[in-house]
């Protein structure tokens, strides 16, 4: 049994962490709460592209006052982010956001954190314990970061437990993936609440999803993470994408093709692989075609590297060939070419 199995069961009405193998995508909202058209639009479109819940922020009452109507209009769970001022996150259970986010390092006092707990408590609300590395407590101690990062959230879980708050989830995140890495390793040793993974402030394109996945691979090999969010410089919907892409190629996420493509060499006997690659992926997702596709660039070894493929296409000079588990099943003219896989995709 893995530790993602092994973790408590924190659940409400809505959600549902722990105890299970399921790891849900989730993503932030990139415009301004009260922005209610564009953010009810956006938390739409990631649904139907995969996300299992939606983070929004709430930095004031213009922003808070919509949750109600923001609710009545999508149809998965909302995360209330919070920062500073502890009122705003009472508003926000009180309007019934579903769980909310709020970091040991800028709500600190005790009366406050009691106020929020108890609402909590009233509303079945979960709460996350967002430890950020470039915002912790300044009481906290320890040998290096990762320890440092642990530390805040132990502390601060031994206060919520004491004032009878159970329903809670973790994250540990820093900006460098060894560091990510090395806090929720250590954490997954000295508690078995659900973890939220990701490594904070990434980056932008390949430098944000390199960064995030060498931080998050391992842990989710080693059976560590309950949620996910790859955070980029970019639309929601690539984070969704890139979360989708990242667990499907770990066994953890079924409903998505499986595209191979060969990296091309001086064997290559036609020159829009990567074209025909890209339009595969597209009609596959689109069509929720959830199998595996080799596009190769030649027939001298493509076939054989992609034998174990459903279906694949294959270069050959100013033809191709489509097979199937490895063996040929016709030859077909150059601008057939897509048209043929497809129609051997949707008979598959």
């Amino acid at each position: 049994m893995t530790i993602r199995e092994q973790t408590k069961l924190v659940k409400n009405k809505s959600l549902s962490f722990g105890k299970s193998n399921k790891i849900l995508i989730q993503s932030m909202c990139d415009f301004k709460t009260s922005d209610t058209k564009n953010v009810i639009k956006q938390i739409n479109e990631c649904a139907k592209n995969g996300a299992d819940l939606m983070r929004i922020s709430i930095l004031d009452d213009d922003d808070v006052n919509t949750i109600k109507i923001i609710k009545k209009h999508v149809k998965i769970p909302l995360v209330a982010d919070i920062h500073l001022d502890y009122k705003l996150a009472i508003k926000a259970i009180d309007n019934g956001i579903d769980k909310i986010r709020i970091n040991p390092g800028n709500i600190t006092k005790k009366s406050e954190l009691i106020n929020i707990l108890n609402e909590a408590k009233k509303y079945d609300t979960i709460i996350r314990i967002g430890v950020n590395s470039g915002s912790m407590p300044k009481n906290i101690k320890g040998k290096n970061e990762a320890t440092k990062i642990v530390n805040a959230a132990l502390q601060y879980i031994k206060f919520f437990e004491k004032n009878d708050f159970f329903k809670i989830v973790v994250s540990l995140k820093s900006s460098n993936p060894i560091t990510t890495y090395e806090a929720y390793s250590l954490f997954s040793k000295k508690s078995k609440y659900p973890l939220h993974i990701g490594v904070t402030e990434s980056g932008f394109d390949e430098i944000g999803i390199i960064r995030s996945v060498a931080g998050l691979s391992p842990l989710l090999i080693s059976g560590i993470g309950n949620t996910i969010r790859i955070s980029l410089t970019h639309n929601p919907i690539k984070e969704i994408e890139t979360c989708k892409r990242l667990l499907h190629d770990l066994n953890l996420y079924k409903n998505y093709p499986t595209i191979i493509s060969c990296p091309t060499c001086g064997r290559c006997m036609v020159n829009n692989t990567k074209e025909l690659a890209e339009k595969t992926l597209n009609y596959c997702v689109k069509n929720k075609k959830y199998i595996t596709v080799a596009i190769m660039g030649c027939v001298i070894n493509g076939i054989g590297e992609g034998k174990n493929a459903d279906i694949g296409l294959a270069g050959a000079n100013d033809s191709y060939v489509i097979f199937k588990h490895g063996k040929i099943l016709k030859t077909i003219k150059a601008k057939d070419a897509l048209k043929s896989l497809y129609e051997e995709i949707d008979n598959f």
